[in-house]
């Protein structure tokens, strides 16, 4: 980074805590001085909590019909990866398209200049979309390298809230970071310093996504604590189970966290059901290992047909996992099979998976 661009850097920093950019929410400490609270290791005890904590209702409807199911939305196709190579404006325009006909509410993984250009597509275009913005954090303890993307991660979404208040519907710190097998996993009061900056400077919901496997323990209440609601993924694919018994375990599982967030809404993030995986690929932890049940197009056909019924009971605003393929996942070497690449209900080229246009026709006939 250059000087100019070092101190364009900063001076960003400094507006966002010399103002609040909207009329009514908590500020950050007058006496805080930005550059120290973001550079210094020990800076997120300089963060005060909201006393009392407001809560902020996750509400994502367009119309007065609430929105009860979204999907998750990777848009990176083949060839491209994150950190090498994105989508062009034409390719994002139709995954939109597509998007628009099925999915008024999606979910993004991170604050940046392709979140940018979907708002922007979505906004001039007069697409009924709503999104759940993200923000991308990993570990940054004694890595200044990290916490510097992590800064620019959490500007980027503060920056954008402010652009697109009437489209982002709420935001997302952090993805999977405190769970114990996070291969990101981040100390717990970094996350918070994160949450409370980006809280502080904006007026939607916030919250952050973990696996039910975090949430589901009272260490959890810690960062519960700090956000509006609960989002939470749960894979039964990944858990061993069938079709035949998942949705019992999303039942125990939802409940579960219930129990020890009963003050908060609990919306789930990610479910899904893959169509392929690699069972030559065992060991601990590994999917040839934990998965038990059939992996297939007719398989995920059932799941969506036996999902939409569990939302539709339970009225619990649910993220399918996910709308496209995405072979960039599980690595560029890895076997086709991996189950990271194929979770979507579209192939990678854009076509629907016959297991979808089956759960579409099915669906129809009600």
């Amino acid at each position: 980074m250059n000087k100019a661009n070092t101190l364009l850097y900063f001076s960003i920093i400094f507006l966002l805590f010399s103002c609040s950019l909207y009329s009514g929410q908590p500020k950050a400490d007058k006496n805080h001085n930005p550059d120290q609270i973001m550079s210094s290791p020990d800076s997120q005890e300089t963060l005060q909590k909201e006393q009392p904590l407001i809560i902020r209702e996750f509400l994502p409807s367009q119309t007065e019909k609430p929105i009860t199911n979204a999907a998750c939305y990777g848009f990176y196709r083949k060839g491209q990866a994150p950190g090498k190579k994105g989508p062009t404006e034409e390719q994002l325009m139709e995954d939109l398209k597509i998007i628009s006909k099925y999915w008024n509410l999606i979910r993004i993984y991170n604050s940046d200049d392709y979140a940018e250009r979907i708002l922007k597509l979505i906004k001039e275009k007069n697409l009924p979309i709503k999104l759940m913005l993200g923000v991308w954090l990993a570990n940054e303890t004694d890595d200044a390298r990290t916490r510097s993307v992590n800064l620019k991660n959490t500007l980027k979404c503060i920056e954008l809230v402010k652009e697109y208040p009437k489209i982002i519907c709420g935001v997302n710190v952090g993805n999977e970071t405190q769970v114990y097998w996070s291969w990101h996993k981040m100390q717990a009061e970094n996350l918070i310093h994160y949450i409370r900056l980006i809280r502080s400077n904006i007026s939607l919901p916030v919250t952050t996504a973990d696996d039910y496997n975090f949430w589901n323990k009272k260490e959890s209440i810690k960062v519960a604590e700090e956000i509006d609601f609960i989002l939470v993924h749960m894979h039964p694919l990944w858990n061993g189970k069938i079709i035949s018994n998942t949705f019992e375990w999303m039942n125990q599982t939802y409940e579960d966290i219930k129990q020890i967030h009963s003050d908060r809404l609990i919306v789930i993030g990610e479910v899904g059901w893959a169509t392929d995986y690699n069972p030559d690929k065992n060991g601990p932890a590994e999917q040839g290992t934990l998965v038990k049940g059939e992996v297939s197009l007719k398989a995920q056909e059932k799941f969506l047909i036996e999902l939409e019924e569990w939302i539709e009971k339970n009225k619990v605003i649910t993220f399918l996992f996910e709308i496209f393929d995405e072979s960039w996942k599980g690595g560029a070497k890895a076997d086709s099979r991996d189950i990271e690449k194929n979770w979507g209900v579209f192939y990678e080229d854009r076509t629907p998976k016959d297991s979808f246009k089956k759960f579409l026709l099915q669906k129809d006939k009600k």
